[in-house]
C-alpha cells in the first residue's frame, strides 16, 4: 500500500522543465533542416537545369534533367550530413552540460 501511495504522489508532481530549452533548441534545429531539405534540392535542381546545364553548357533538355537530378541528390546528402553533424554536436554539448550539474 505504501508503494502505491508513493507512486500516486510521484504522478501528481509537476513535470521537470529543466530540459525545455534543449527541447526547443532541438525542435528549431529539426525545423530548420526540414526547410533546408525541402528547398535546397528543389531550388538547386531547377537552377542548375535552367541556368547551368541548359544555359551555360548548352545541353539538351534530356541531359540537363539527368545532371540536375544528380546535383539535387548530392544536395540532399550534404544537408543530411550537416544535420547529423549539428545534431551530434548539440547532443554532446547538452550531455556535457548535464554532466556538470
Amino acid at each position: 500500500m505504501e508503494r502505491l501511495d508513493k507512486a500516486a504522489l510521484n504522478a501528481l508532481q509537476p513535470p521537470d522543465f529543466r530540459n525545455e530549452s534543449s527541447l526547443a533548441s532541438t525542435l528549431k534545429t529539426l525545423l530548420f533542416f526540414t526547410a533546408l531539405m525541402i528547398t535546397v534540392p528543389i531550388g538547386l535542381y531547377f537552377t542548375t537545369k535552367s541556368y547551368v546545364f541548359e544555359g551555360a553548357f548548352g545541353m539538351s533538355n534530356r541531359d540537363s534533367y539527368f545532371y540536375a537530378a544528380i546535383v539535387a541528390v548530392v544536395a540532399v546528402y550534404v544537408v543530411l550530413a550537416l544535420f547529423v553533424y549539428v545534431a551530434w554536436n548539440e547532443g554532446s554539448r547538452q550531455w556535457r552540460e548535464g554532466k556538470q550539474d
